[in-house]
């Protein structure tokens, strides 16, 4: 899973790494250490042919199913050709750029969180499916999940599930309108960046509190 990431440079970066310099802006988001669930947060996509950068809530419920399936953050990737998903994979695909995301070892009360990254330390691109329109009852309805897939052999030690991230040209293809549904599940199978492409390290018991944030979050834990 993708419970919390590292999105420490601003949008304006993160679209210029990307090559959309002319990418419309609609994103007073400030760079953040340690992105929790139900915040606002950057994200890439193609809206009437226009590049955009526009915050999205981190969290998702169909207004449909209000009081029948929850809230969720992340989609996993062998769930998305069902009915539930269906509609966002045909026109709310996203990019979530990212230095990293968070995960956990250990027992309830003494957990460790790890900040993974790319072995390069390039930024990541996270598939992603939102909702761009609004809401009516809840902020969940108009918000985003992060694409996941099963760990894979090598990162099994830190979590069995993982963010779906792709090189810049294959997030490309993933918002390309033209790209359909069945084309673009083939695509997050094949283009998934593999487990060597990451390395990780611990980092301070800080980032376990939703909304902390200061650089140091994202460095080494140091040993004593």
């Amino acid at each position: 899973m993708c419970g919390r990431f590292d999105q420490s440079q601003t949008a304006r970066y993160y679209a210029s790494v990307f090559g959309w310099t002319d990418a419309v802006y609609d994103s007073e988001s400030s760079p953040a250490w340690n992105v929790s669930p139900g915040s606002y947060r950057p994200l890439l996509h193609l809206q009437d042919g226009e590049r955009r950068i526009d915050d999205v809530f981190w969290s998702y419920r169909a207004r449909w199913a209000d009081g029948k399936v929850p809230i969720t953050i992340n989609a996993r990737l062998d769930k998305l050709d069902k009915r539930y998903w269906r509609g966002l994979l045909k026109k709310g695909r996203a990019i979530v750029p990212a230095e990293g995301w968070y995960e956990w070892t250990g027992e309830k009360g003494h957990k460790q969180p790890w900040h993974i990254h790319r072995r390069d330390r390039a930024p990541l691109f996270m598939l992603a499916l939102a909702n761009f329109g609004g809401f009516t009852e809840n902020r969940a309805e108009a918000g985003f999940v992060i694409v996941t897939d099963a760990a894979g052999e090598g990162m099994l030690d830190i979590h069995d599930r993982r963010p779906v991230v792709v090189e810049a040209a294959d997030a490309e293809l993933w918002l390309d309108p033209d790209l359909s549904p069945e084309q673009a599940l083939e695509l997050a199978r094949r283009a998934a960046l593999p487990p060597e492409a990451f390395e990780w390290y611990k980092v301070t018991p800080a980032v376990n509190r939703a909304g902390a944030q200061d650089p140091q979050m994202a460095l080494p834990l140091l040993d004593s």
